[in-house]
């Protein structure tokens, strides 16, 4: 398929953090972008205030009339049913359809492309790379899985020569990119729905690392691939050594093959974003960056919204948004809270993701949670699926060994978080509650 040829893009699921940058691309680019979403949120808002047409009803008669087959790409999230009546009118029609990682494919073939997978970390690894490259004058397009703060955007720069993509694991959408340069930050048993079982998650890993050679590949210290090592305090390829905090931010070293790089400042906490901040520094610095340009973009690297992003930051009182929806990224909101704040009292409030992630690492979360000081569990977000008979958050809470436990919907929400004498607040979860952070910060700043 030749995109220049294409005059309209149709996005099914367009509200999706993937498909949004996406439809920022085509439209920047001078493509007529239109698209349906079930739910309307923050991210539709801002796309409907860049221009872009978009209607949350399932109804052809709302698809615009001069999208027509022979001028028209379709692009569907794998989250639509195929029941779903404008996918069928457009299958019906014979339009070309494709998923967001063919286009990804399609867009990043004939450019330098630097490719972040893992089952953790893509967003912000990808976001710092994009940021580090961009502010270096590099002729770069980084497509992101998150609003960087930076940009207020999930795009980054306009180039041409350049792109970097999250190469994401699920429906192993990672096998349709051509990365030149990519990196794998974990392989932790996820969406095992679509794998089955943690072996085949890592095969499909293993497949997508094969796509490059072992130079151009940079793999997290441990990790059974054959690839440039990156870890933190580890005897790596690329480490970070003599990390202290100064100002509320990591200062560390980095011992490359070469040299030791010194005094890198980054500001987002916990140890897996120093890890992250690694994964880019490396990738930057194979493509020609000088340590100077990537020390400089690291510091002013501000984060993506819903990764341990600060809503209040005050001395009596902290709020803290994250996405985190697996047990190992709780843990890891778990170890940077802690050291930035020890001996406070936190409490938690996490809404599981998926009926079968949740049945999956059940013991898992119940065990990550449980080192919180208390805790507050939603109902399950179903997202694409249907409900699995006795998996409920009334489930999970009973496996969670911790005095101070209680389940809430989400209008009780607010104000169990009013009610407790916590001084950090943390929303945790992929699913809507991130649509609840700007009145839980307005509700908690009235009590400050």
């Amino acid at each position: 398929m030749n995109l220049n040829q294409i005059h309209n893009v149709y996005f099914i699921g367009i509200g999706g953090i993937g498909m949004s940058a996406l439809a920022r691309y085509f439209q920047y680019i001078g493509k007529n972008v239109a698209g349906y979403d079930k739910t309307e949120t923050q991210l539709t808002d801002e796309l409907q205030a860049l221009g872009l047409a978009i209607h949350f009803e399932d109804n052809i008669q709302l698809i615009p009339n001069d999208f027509y087959n022979e001028n028209t790409l379709v692009v569907v999230t794998p989250a639509i049913p195929t029941s779903h009546s404008e996918w069928n009118y457009f299958v019906e029609r014979h339009y070309a359809i494709k998923k967001r990682a063919e286009v990804l494919g399609l867009i990043t073939k004939d450019t330098y492309c630097f490719a972040v997978a893992g089952t953790h970390g893509k967003t912000t690894t990808s976001s710092i790379l994009g940021h580090i490259l961009y502010e270096s004058g590099v002729d770069v397009t980084a497509f992101l899985g998150g609003i960087v703060e930076n940009y207020n955007s999930n795009l980054i720069g306009s180039g041409k020569t350049v792109t970097v993509v999250e190469a994401d694991e699920f429906d192993r959408s990672f096998l349709h990119l051509h990365p030149n340069v990519s990196c794998i930050t974990s392989m932790d048993a996820d969406h095992l729905d679509i794998y089955g079982d943690a072996a085949h998650l890592e095969d499909s890993f293993r497949e997508f690392a094969a796509k490059t050679d072992r130079e151009n590949l940079y793999v997290i210290e441990g990790l059974p691939l054959d690839g440039i090592t990156i870890g933190v305090t580890q005897d790596a390829d690329f480490s970070a050594q003599n990390i202290r905090i100064e100002n509320g931010y990591y200062v560390f070293d980095v011992k490359t093959p070469t040299e030791v790089v010194q005094h890198i400042k980054f500001g987002l906490p916990g140890h897996h974003n120093l890890t992250n901040a690694l994964l880019a520094f490396a990738m930057a610095k194979s493509y020609g960056v000088s340590n100077i340009n990537i020390s400089t973009a690291l510091a002013s690297f501000k984060g993506v919204r819903r990764r341990f992003s600060f809503q209040i930051r005050e001395e009596n009182r902290v709020f803290i948004d994250d996405y985190a929806h697996h047990p190992t990224e709780i843990n890891a909101v778990h170890q940077a809270v802690r050291e930035l704040y020890p001996g406070k009292k936190i409490i938690a409030a996490f809404q599981p993701h998926l009926f079968s992630r949740t049945k999956d690492f059940a013991d898992g979360f119940a065990a990550s949670l449980s080192q919180f000081d208390e805790i507050l569990l939603l109902d399950i977000y179903p997202a694409r699926e249907l409900p699995i008979d006795g998996i409920t958050s009334t489930w999970l809470l009973t496996k969670i060994a911790h005095p101070n436990k209680k389940l809430v919907n989400k209008k009780e929400l607010i104000a169990a978080f009013k009610n407790s004498d916590a001084t950090v607040f943390i929303t945790i979860g992929a699913g809507d509650i991130g649509e609840m952070v700007k009145d839980i910060k307005s509700a908690l700043y009235e009590e400050n």
